[in-house]
């Protein structure tokens, strides 16, 4: 029998807005007394809750819910654009499926919660990863994953257009180590199947590196 934890469905906004030469994202600081990822930088999210439903509207809604409890934000489910999908890893003791959303919104005022959110930035996708890479902020792997993914985007309509032309990737991670050192690895890696990172051919993995982590997608 396993004793592997159930995924509780959960969905995320990933919102911009228009700014000078990148667009800006809005990330919120949870609290550090909170178990699952406290005291790290997110985008508005968390569980979709009984009534909602468990399909893409019910994710939708959810997303909404939650920018709107911890931001303050009102958005409209129907302009989200589907982005990704992520699973926590087995042997976690809680762990989340969720939906991953962008939405671009304009000029709004983000007014937290001050109970699971303790306080929001806007920001550049570089400017954010150079942060985690400098020991700034914490982010968990699929918030570096996802702006590292927008930081290629000059503007929100660029982003939403790429989600929008792709199906969403579905992100399964797998924590190896190997002669690059630990790894989480994601469908598409060579080395997903076997869980061993150092099977020649293509990638798509996150390393984790004394020097600062790298998403890596390569054929």
């Amino acid at each position: 029998m396993s004793d592997t934890v159930p995924a509780q469905p959960a969905a995320t906004v990933v919102l911009l807005r228009e700014a000078r030469g990148a667009p800006e994202v809005l990330l919120l600081r949870r609290s550090a007394k909170l178990a699952f990822h406290g005291g790290a930088w997110v985008f508005p999210g968390g569980r979709v809750e009984t009534g909602e439903g468990d399909d893409d509207a019910g994710a939708r809604r959810a997303a909404a819910r939650e920018a709107r409890e911890e931001a303050g934000l009102e958005l409209d489910p129907a302009a989200f654009v589907q982005l990704s999908h992520w699973t926590t890893p087995e042997g976690q003791p809680r762990r989340f499926a969720t939906w991953f959303y962008v939405a671009e919104i304009g000029r709004a005022e983000v007014r937290v919660d001050g109970g699971e959110i303790h306080d929001h930035r806007w920001v550049t996708a570089e400017a954010a990863l150079a942060a985690q890479r400098a020991r700034e902020i914490e982010l968990p792997p699929p918030t570096f994953v996802t702006l590292a993914v927008l930081a290629a985007h000059r503007s929100p309509r660029a982003a939403l257009d790429a989600a929008a032309a792709r199906p969403p990737t579905v992100y399964l991670p797998r924590i190896v180590s190997g002669a690059i050192g630990a790894a989480s690895l994601y469908p598409g890696d060579a080395g997903w199947e076997a869980r061993d990172a150092d099977v020649p051919g293509a990638r798509h993995r996150l390393l984790f590196g004394d020097e600062g982590w790298r998403y890596l997608r390569e054929p």
